[in-house]
């Protein structure tokens, strides 16, 4: 099932609005075929172990069994019902780690399969297939996207420097870190003030475009609807993935763009929207960097109304980027109502 996780990795940020996938054939302790689900409306990962092993083994995939991330769909979609190519292929035992979040679908495959003399076996490494599934479940049972909140700040918790001084906060090794992050996501937000003041690109690189990530959606929540008609979202190739969402608070661009089939978001600044964001209660992941310098001044990184709690990381991971620090992990949020220190935290459910 590792061999079958790493599969399903290769997928993350291809393949909305499905999820990804991964799945291994293995016979006599051999893998004789891999494979991982690539872009909606292509073969799912089993589909792809199949077609491989048939390339690579094709006497050892009858009897062989099928370790697959995700439980195995058993509806006739854009593709093929995968667990009528596993029976047609003979493999004679499915091995998967998560059920499927979809609750039409939730729970079918076991029934499907054993009706062909196929052994079924769930939940092996659920935790981490679970974990890769986040942004899908998050959007098939709620309809609104995943939400990754990304900041840069200095150690006095500011996003700008003051004025004279060049714009970057944190290093260039940092923000490369962080510009990674846009592979993952299906659009990236930020303020009018970002795009008055910073006239970003917030295109993706190199390495990320060229494995066909289409660039994200690039939306911009305004209130005035006040921008520079000749900034970069406007102006360059990818014009038409700009989206500018005016007067809406950050629970209704999500709304929107879970309608769009958006499954996840980066939601990179500024302060006032990145506040929206955790004061709607909706931020799945943080990953915040910081950077050795003390600014005395300029925009703080949560801005706005002050936040009624502090929010908790757990698990947290801290990882150290030269001398700048990146801390990453899941919201703890507390109860509703015990803002005043009552109740008990609530973690984030993706």
């Amino acid at each position: 099932m590792a061999a079958a996780l790493d599969q399903a990795k290769r997928g993350i940020g291809l393949t909305s609005p499905n999820p990804p996938v991964g799945a291994v054939i293995v016979n006599n302790n051999t893998m004789v075929g891999c494979g991982f689900h690539r872009k909606a409306g292509e073969p799912h990962a089993e589909l792809e172990a199949i077609s491989d092993a048939l390339q690579r083994s094709p006497k050892l995939i009858a009897g062989s069994t099928l370790y697959v991330t995700l439980e195995p769909c058993c509806t006739t979609g854009r593709t093929p019902a995968c667990t009528d190519a596993i029976r047609s292929a003979r493999i004679r035992r499915v091995v998967y780690g998560a059920r499927d979040p979809n609750p039409k679908h939730q729970g079918r495959a076991d029934a499907v399969l054993r009706a062909g003399h196929i052994d079924v076996v769930s939940g092996l490494m659920e935790t981490e297939c679970l974990e890769i599934l986040r942004p899908f479940t998050k959007w098939i049972t709620r309809g609104i996207p995943y939400v990754i909140a990304k900041a840069g700040q200095s150690l006095d918790g500011r996003l700008t420097r003051p004025v004279g001084e060049p714009a970057w906060i944190t290093s260039e090794a940092a923000r490369a870190h962080a510009r990674r992050l846009r592979g993952r996501v299906d659009a990236i937000i930020v303020g009018a003030e970002t795009v008055r003041r910073d006239n970003p690109l917030l295109t993706l690189r190199e390495a990320d475009a060229g494995l066909g990530k289409p660039q994200p959606w690039r939306v911009v929540m305004t209130r005035s609807g006040d921008m520079p008609a000749g900034a970069h979202l406007f102006t360059d190739e990818f014009k038409d993935r700009t989206v500018v969402m005016r007067g809406l608070d950050f629970p209704e661009v999500l709304r929107e763009l879970g309608n769009r089939g958006v499954v996840s978001v980066l939601v990179e600044g500024g302060g006032i929207i990145l506040g929206r964001a955790f004061a709607s209660r909706e931020v799945d992941e943080v990953v915040w960097y910081v950077a050795p310098r003390l600014c005395g001044g300029g925009r703080p990184s949560i801005a706005g109304l002050p936040l009624p709690f502090s929010i908790e990381l757990n698990p947290v991971k801290i990882l150290p980027i030269g001398d700048n620090v990146c801390f990453s992990g899941f919201p703890v949020w507390p109860a509703q109502g015990a803002a005043d220190g009552g109740g008990q935290p609530v973690s984030s459910g993706g």
